[in-house]
């Protein structure tokens, strides 16, 4: 029964990692001279840099639809370059002509800035609780028939992924810096949980620097 009880909380965690991982932004920042800008009515170019066709098409899908929501149109790269388009890297001119043929007013970049990995132990779950009108108090035997199971109930250690996330948005008209977010995701399992949950946080934190309404 403790062994079996053992790989069920493997289980449950291993889902509860997939479905929820935990992002949060570490930090933000609003360029002086464009308080004040807000996308909504405007397009904004989204460019997922990565090499992972699926993970940029998913985040790009739903950073779009996120956007939307706030009435911001959005031009994702995976529909406007081929994936041949990346072989080669284009000059400045090259990608700047082509992102301003799409009509962006802005661009949004996305990029895994750093990984880290961390292994914890988890202890098996043998507790103390040592009151003495419990009736296996009353003998060894009693005693160590009790707690025998969990004394070899093993603990098991378990590697955290952390993954920190940039995203910038840069203005065409003059390709400065408008605003630019960091995240920080714990254990983001699965490509899915990950692209189910970024967006919203990274437009809520748009909303709260004032580039988007609340």
């Amino acid at each position: 029964m403790k062994q079996v009880k053992f790989f069920a909380i493997l289980l449950i965690s291993g889902v509860l990692w997939s479905c929820s991982p935990t992002t949060r932004v570490t930090g933000s920042w609003v360029n002086s001279s464009a308080r004040g800008t807000m996308l909504s009515g405007k397009t904004v170019f989204i460019a997922s840099l990565t090499r992972n066709m699926e993970v940029r098409t998913k985040l790009e899908n739903a950073l779009a639809s996120e956007a939307a929501l706030k009435n911001v149109k959005v031009v994702k790269s995976t529909d406007f370059f081929s994936p041949d388009f990346y072989q080669k890297s284009p000059t400045e001119t090259t990608l700047m002509s082509k992102i301003q043929n799409s009509g962006a007013n802005y661009i949004l970049t996305i990029s895994l800035i750093n990984k880290q990995s961390e292994t914890r132990y988890v202890p098996g779950s043998a507790g103390y609780a040592p009151y003495p009108y419990y009736g296996w108090y009353g003998g060894f035997y009693s005693y160590y028939n009790y707690w025998r199971p969990m004394f070899y109930e093993p603990g098991y250690y378990v590697t955290d992924k952390t993954y920190f996330m940039e995203t910038n948005l840069y203005d065409m008209a003059n390709s400065k810096l408008v605003w630019s977010a960091q995240t920080e995701t714990v254990n983001p399992g699965s490509i899915d949980a990950f692209v189910n949950s970024y967006p919203k946080i990274l437009i809520n934190q748009m909303a709260k620097d004032g580039l988007l309404p609340m």
